[in-house]
C-alpha cells in the first residue's frame, strides 16, 4: 500500500570539497548530529519523451537508506520546494497504485528507465534542545548515468535541506541565511533528476555553463536570479491568470496567443488535478470540474478565434466529464444544504426520523461513487479526451480573428457573453413566479457563469476592467445559483416527503422545509434586479470596450 508524506526541501550547489558551516548558530537548533554516510542507488522512470520530467514529477526505484522502495513525487501548486511524496514497497515493476497517479500525464505511453543516480549521502540531523528532529541536512556526492540516448555520465555535489514532518518552514529560511554567508547558493534546478537530464543530454551544455554547474559557482547575474527565486513568498496571484500573463503578457500579443495560453493553463490544471482526485484530496473533484468548465466555456466565448468544428466535439466531451464528476459534488452540496436546514428547525418541529431518513436517502444516491470516479479516470474515453486536448493545443485551429490584438478581440467576446446573459436575465424577470421562471433563471445562471469565466480569461490581458466585470458576473451567478439550489432542494424534499409518507411517517417537517426553500427562492428573485442593475452599468461596458 502506498504512503504519502509532504516533502519540503531546498537544494544548493556546492563544490566537490564542500564543507557545511556550523549550523548550531541557527536559531532553534541546539545540536547537529552526524548520522554517517548512506549509499543510495536510484533509477528514475519516465516516458521516452520525458512527460513526467516536463511536469516536475519524478518516479524512481531506490535502494539504500531508510525508505527504500518506489517513490513518486508530485509538485504542490504555488509552493516553492514543496512536493507530495508517495511511497510504495520495492517491486520489479512500477506499482499499480503509482501508475494511476501518473496516468493523466503518461496516458498510453510506455514507462522506461531513463536515468540512474548513485549518491553518497553524508547526513546530519538538526535537533532542538529536547533532541527532536527539526531538519535533515546532507552533502550528496552524485554520479548520474543516462540510460537512454547518449548514455552520458555526470558528477556533482549538492547540499540538501529537508524539513522534518510538521516542521516550521521558517527554519529553512534561517538555514539558508547561514549557508549564504558561507557562499552556498540555491540551485537553479529543482531536483537531482532535472540536473542529471540537463548534464547528460545529447547536446551538452556550453563549456562555461558546465564549468559553473560543476564548481557550484555562478556569475553575478545567476546569483541574483537564484536570490530572487529564493526570496519569493508563498502568497501569489491566482494560478491561471499568472500562467496566462507569463505566456503572453498583460495587454500584449494576439488574441490567439492569449486564448491558447489560457487553454494551456486549464489543460495543466486538469492534468495536475487528476492524481489529487485519485487520492481523494479535499475539493479536488470540484476544482477538476471547474477546469473542464473553464475550458469548455472558453471554446464557446472565443469561437471567433478558434474553429468550432474542432472545439465543439471536445467541448461535448468536457461537458460529459464535468457531468460525471459532478454527480458526487452535487449530491454533497444538496445534502449539506438540507442538513443545515434541518439543524435550524426547532426540536419541537422535528417530527419523525428526519435525520435518519436523510442519511438513508443520501447513502442510496452515493453508493459506489468512489469506484465509479476511479473507473472513469482509467477509462478510454477520458484518456482520449486528454489526447484530443493535447492535439488541439499542438495544432490549434486558429481563425483569422486570432491575429487581432487582445485589446480589440477579447472585449468583443466578453461583451457578447454579457449581452447573452442580459437577454436571459430580462426574460426571467419578465415571467411570473413559477416553473417557467425557475427554468429561465437556471438558463440565466449558466449564462452568468460563462460571462464570468470569459471575464476571468480576459483579465491577464485587459487588467482591472475585466477583473471588475468578472467579479460582478460572479455576484449575479451567486444569486442565480442559490435560486437553482433551492429548486433542486425542493424537488429532493418532495421526494423525501413521499418516502416518509409511504413508510408511515409524518411528512410535516419535510413540508416545513419545502416552504422555507420556496421563501428562499422568492428572496433571490427579489434580490436579482438590484444585483443585475449594479452589474449592468453602462460604464462597465464602456471600460471593456475602450
Amino acid at each position: 500500500m502506498a504512503e504519502t508524506k509532504r516533502e519540503i526541501e531546498r537544494k544548493y550547489d556546492v563544490g566537490a570539497d564542500a564543507a557545511l558551516p556550523d549550523l548550531t548558530g541557527v536559531a532553534g537548533v541546539a545540536d547537529v548530529v552526524h548520522k554517517g554516510v548512506v549509499e543510495l542507488d536510484a533509477t528514475y522512470w519516465d516516458t521516452p519523451d520525458q512527460r513526467l520530467a516536463a511536469s516536475s514529477v519524478t518516479l524512481r526505484h531506490r535502494t539504500g537508506g531508510a525508505d527504500a522502495g518506489w517513490h513518486l513525487k508530485l509538485p504542490v501548486a504555488l509552493a516553492d520546494g514543496v512536493r507530495d511524496e508517495i511511497h510504495a514497497p520495492l517491486s520489479p515493476d512500477v506499482p499499480r497504485s503509482l501508475l494511476g497517479l501518473v496516468r493523466s500525464r503518461v496516458r498510453e505511453a510506455e514507462l522506461i528507465p531513463v536515468v540512474r543516480l548513485l549518491s553518497a549521502r553524508d547526513l546530519r540531523h538538526l535537533v532542538d534542545e529536547r533532541g527532536a528532529l527539526l531538519a535533515e541536512v546532507s552533502i550528496d556526492g552524485v554520479v548520474a548515468e543516462r540510460l537512454t540516448g547518449s548514455g552520458a555520465t555526470a558528477e556533482w555535489s549538492e547540499v540538501e535541506v529537508e524539513l522534518a514532518d510538521d516542521g516550521d518552514p521558517a527554519l529553512l529560511d534561517k538555514v539558508e541565511k547561514k549557508l549564504k554567508k558561507a557562499g552556498v547558493r540555491r540551485s537553479d534546478l529543482p531536483s537531482k533528476l532535472s540536473r542529471a537530464l540537463a548534464e547528460t543530454a545529447d547536446a551538452p551544455p556550453r563549456e562555461n555553463e558546465a564549468r559553473a554547474v560543476r564548481s557550484g559557482k555562478s556569475d553575478k547575474k545567476a546569483d541574483k536570479k537564484a536570490d530572487r527565486k529564493a526570496d519569493k513568498k508563498a502568497g501569489k496571484k491566482e494560478a491561471v491568470a499568472e500562467a496566462v500573463k507569463e505566456a503572453v503578457g498583460e495587454g500584449t500579443g494576439t488574441a490567439g496567443d492569449h486564448v491558447l495560453a489560457y487553454l494551456r493553463a486549464q489543460r495543466d490544471a486538469l492534468i495536475a488535478l487528476d492524481p489529487d482526485v485519485r487520492r481523494d484530496l479535499p475539493d479536488s473533484v470540484h476544482q477538476m470540474r471547474v477546469a473542464t468548465r473553464r475550458m469548455r466555456s472558453a471554446f464557446k466565448s472565443f469561437r471567433k478565434i478558434l474553429d468550432r468544428t474542432v472545439t465543439d466535439p471536445i467541448g461535448d466531451e468536457l461537458k460529459w466529464l464535468a457531468g460525471e464528476l459532478g454527480v458526487d459534488r452535487d449530491q454533497e452540496v444538496l445534502t449539506e444544504r438540507l442538513t443545515s436546514r434541518i439543524g435550524a428547525v426547532p426540536r419541537t418541529l422535528l417530527l419523525g426520523p428526519v435525520r435518519g431518513r436523510l442519511r438513508i436517502w443520501t447513502v442510496a444516491r452515493r453508493s459506489g461513487s468512489r469506484r465509479r470516479t476511479l473507473a472513469l479516470l482509467d477509462g478510454k474515453r477520458y484518456l482520449a479526451l486528454l489526447e484530443s486536448v493535447e492535439a488541439l493545443l499542438a495544432a490549434p485551429p486558429l481563425l483569422p480573428a486570432a491575429d487581432a490584438p487582445v485589446g480589440k478581440a477579447l472585449p468583443k467576446a466578453v461583451l457578447k457573453d454579457y449581452r447573452r446573459l442580459a437577454a436571459r436575465v430580462e426574460h426571467a424577470l419578465d415571467l411570473p413566479p413559477g416553473e417557467q421562471r425557475d427554468v429561465a433563471m437556471h438558463e440565466a445562471r449558466k449564462a452568468a457563469k460563462r460571462a464570468r469565466y470569459a471575464g476571468e480569461a480576459a483579465t491577464p490581458a485587459l487588467g482591472k476592467p475585466a477583473k471588475r466585470f468578472a467579479k460582478r458576473m460572479k455576484a449575479v451567478q451567486s444569486v442565480l445559483g442559490d435560486h437553482q439550489d433551492s429548486v433542486v432542494a425542493r424537488d429532493a424534499l418532495r421526494t423525501l416527503a413521499i418516502q416518509a409518507h409511504l413508510a408511515g411517517e409524518t411528512a410535516f417537517t419535510w413540508g416545513l422545509l419545502y416552504g422555507q426553500e420556496e421563501a428562499a427562492a422568492a428572496d433571490r428573485e427579489r434580490e436579482l434586479p438590484g444585483v443585475w442593475a449594479k452589474a449592468s452599468k453602462a460604464k462597465l461596458r464602456a471600460a471593456l470596450s475602450s
